[in-house]
């Protein structure tokens, strides 16, 4: 009997002694202080070192110039990336203009009278025959010579402005997407948007390339888009947008008219004429009525015999440019820049 109950107790002993040692095991498992005191230091540098990055990002946007290689904007860009979600929209519209400029400069070349003919003709024989080594590429400058070898780097573009003509840009996709997605919705949706217009000139030594439906369709945009954005910072751009297309739709362009006379409807290029006609029959648009009062202009000209010019044409259905002196260029890029 003695030795059973001297066994339970040598049992209940070394049962309390494992429960002792495995407590102590636990707590020592707990998480550590100075681990947690690390991994706040290591946040703490990391925002530390992001607010660096961003305040030294405008002023080294500003020192790029017509010295700097593509690797140098593609590292801005990068920051870029990094900085504009955190900035509010008005920094952000500070950075974009500097991103202009940046591009300006980058883009810039001096070229003597002779070194500029041999750009043109470069430039016009690659048109013709861009499989074909040229012989003039020897005699362009330096940073021709850079910037030709790079183009499709870092949004760099070779644009054709029509007969040749052919100048280094920004490609229009590079504000839709290094600013357009972090900025407001009225910003973001005009800068998307343009973007996808100017990919391809609207126009080209004065002659359209956009058939009337296309015209139409990007004036009932910008009608449009001044209903929804009447706040937004891009609205008097906005407004020289709807203005340039509703000229194209009713007047044209002086080596693309949509009439000579507008003696009446059968005066209108056929495809302009539908494309006005089918306009006239929508509502609460201005461009409607814009399209219903040419449409009664030629009616009138048609029963009198009488004709009209184009100024009398727009003057009749109320368009009129609501920046006279407006100065900018909306048809390369994807904000209007100043000429």
């Amino acid at each position: 009997m003695v030795s059973n109950f001297l066994n339970l107790l040598v049992k209940f002993s070394l049962i309390f002694l494992c429960c002792s040692l495995l407590g102590a095991c636990q707590q020592q498992a707990e998480p550590q202080p100075v681990q947690e005191f690390s991994d706040q230091q290591t946040v703490q540098k990391e925002a530390v070192d992001l607010s660096l990055l961003c305040q030294k990002l405008a002023q080294n946007m500003q020192e790029i110039d017509d010295q700097r290689t593509t690797f140098a904007l593609e590292q801005i860009n990068q920051d870029l990336k990094v900085c504009l979600p955190l900035l509010e929209p008005l920094e952000q519209q500070k950075l974009l203009q500097l991103a202009n400029q940046m591009y300006k400069n980058f883009l810039h070349v001096e070229r003597t009278a002779q070194q500029q003919m041999a750009f043109e003709q470069y430039a016009f024989d690659m048109a013709q025959h861009p499989t074909i080594q040229q012989n003039h590429y020897e005699q362009l400058t330096l940073r021709d010579q850079y910037l030709l070898k790079h183009k499709g780097q870092a949004y760099v573009e070779l644009f054709d402005t029509g007969a040749g003509q052919l100048r280094y840009r920004r490609s229009p996709e590079y504000l839709a997407k290094i600013f357009a997605p972090y900025m407001d919705d009225a910003e973001r949706v005009f800068i998307e948007s343009l973007a996808a217009q100017n990919e391809q000139p609207a126009v080209l030594q004065n002659t359209l390339t956009l058939d009337p439906q296309n015209i139409a369709t990007r004036a009932l945009f910008w009608e449009d888009y001044l209903k929804q954005y009447p706040e937004s910072l891009y609205k008097q751009d906005a407004q020289q947008l709807l203005y340039q297309y509703s000229r194209f739709l009713f007047v044209g362009t002086a080596e693309s008219p949509v009439s000579g006379d507008y003696s009446d409807r059968l005066s209108l290029q056929a495809s302009s004429l539908e494309e006005i006609e089918k306009l006239a029959k929508l509502n609460k648009s201005q461009l409607a009525n814009q399209a219903r009062l040419l449409l009664n202009l030629l009616n009138q000209n048609s029963a009198t015999g009488n004709r009209s010019t184009e100024q009398q044409v727009l003057s009749a259905i109320g368009i009129h440019n609501p920046s006279p002196s407006y100065k900018k260029d909306c048809f390369s890029d994807a904000v209007c820049l100043a000429t």
